[in-house]
C-alpha cells in the first residue's frame, strides 16, 4: 500500500526511522492509551522518547472523504500542532504524520510527536478541591486559554484530559494541549469563549476563579462573564447527565 509521510523539517534526516516506528507499531513500543479506534504508544527515536498515535482505517465513506476532501486526523494533528506552536501555545513537538493510501482512499495513519513528562492534568484540579496551589494554577490556565482565544483557536476538545500540566517548580506552570484533531480557527465572541470552558466540567468555585481572571484579562464585567460561564457549564452538565441516564434506561430494557 502506498505510504505518504510529511516530516517536520527539524527531523528531515530521521525520515526512515520515523517510517520504521510506524511499520513496527504493532510489535514495538509501550501502550500509553488504548481506545476503541485509536491507540497511543511510546517508543524511542535515537534515544528521544516519542509518542505514536495510531488511527484505525476509517469506514469506506470516510476513507474517501479523508482522501479527497478533508485532511486526515493524523494530518490535522500535525498541522494544528505547528499552528499552535507558531502562536505560542504549547503542545508536544510534532515530528511527522504518515498515511497509508489505496484505491479505496485513506487506510491506517499515524501521528508522531515528542513525549512530554507532565506532572498532572486538568482532571486532578476538578476531583481535588484541596489540590496544592489550585487557584494559581486555574488562573494561569485561564490566561493560557485566553491567549489561545486571542490566536483565533477554538479547541473543540477542551476537556479535562487534554491539557497536560508541568510544574516548573517556581509557582509557575506550563500547559500543553493534546488530542488536537478537532479545532476551528475563528474569531470568538465572549459567549463562545466562555462556552469553550464548559467541557472542562468546572465546579462553581472554579467557575468563579476562571470568570474573575478572564474579566481581568479582557476588561469585561466579572458578573457578565460569570453568568455566561455558569449557565454554559450547568447546561452542559445537565445534557451529559441526561444522556447517561437515558443510556442506562435503554440498557435495562
Amino acid at each position: 500500500m502506498p505510504v505518504h509521510i510529511c516530516v517536520n523539517p527539524l527531523y528531515d534526516s530521521k525520515k526512515e526511522q520515523l517510517l520504521q516506528l510506524a511499520d513496527n507499531f504493532e510489535q514495538e513500543g509501550k501502550i500509553l492509551v488504548k481506545g476503541s479506534r485509536n491507540i497511543i504508544k511510546t517508543n524511542y527515536l535515537e534515544g528521544d522518547k516519542v509518542n505514536i498515535k495510531y488511527f484505525k482505517k476509517p469506514n469506506f465513506f470516510n476513507a474517501i472523504v479523508y482522501s479527497l476532501i478533508r485532511p486526515s486526523k493524523a494530518r490535522r494533528s500535525f498541522e494544528y500542532a505547528q499552528y499552535l506552536l507558531k502562536n505560542g501555545i504549547l503542545t508536544p513537538q510534532p515530528l511527522a504524520y504518515i498515511e497509508e493510501k489505496s484505491g479505496a482512499g485513506l487506510g491506517e495513519s499515524y501521528y508522531i510527536c515528542r513525549h512530554i513528562d507532565y506532572d498532572f492534568t486538568f482532571r486532578e484540579l476538578i476531583h481535588d478541591p484541596l489540590f496544592p496551589n489550585r487557584k494559581a494554577i486555574l488562573e494561569q490556565f485561564t490566561e493560557f486559554t485566553y491567549k489561545m482565544h486571542e490566536a483565533r483557536i477554538n479547541f473543540l476538545d477542551h476537556s479535562p484530559g487534554n491539557t497536560l500540566i508541568v510544574d516548573k517548580g517556581d509557582g509557575n506552570y506550563d500547559f500543553y494541549l493534546i488530542d488536537l484533531n478537532r479545532m476551528k480557527f475563528e474569531d470568538m465572541g465572549i459567549e463562545a469563549r466562555m462556552d469553550n470552558f464548559k467541557k472542562l466540567w468546572p465546579s462553581r468555585t472554579m467557575v468563579k476563579i476562571i470568570a474573575a481572571k478572564y474579566a481581568e484579562l479582557t476588561g469585561k464585567s466579572y458578573e457578565e462573564l460569570h453568568a455566561i460561564l455558569l449557565k454554559s457549564t450547568l447546561d452542559f452538565k445537565r445534557k451529559i447527565t441526561k444522556k447517561k441516564y437515558l443510556k442506562r434506561k435503554l440498557k435495562k430494557k
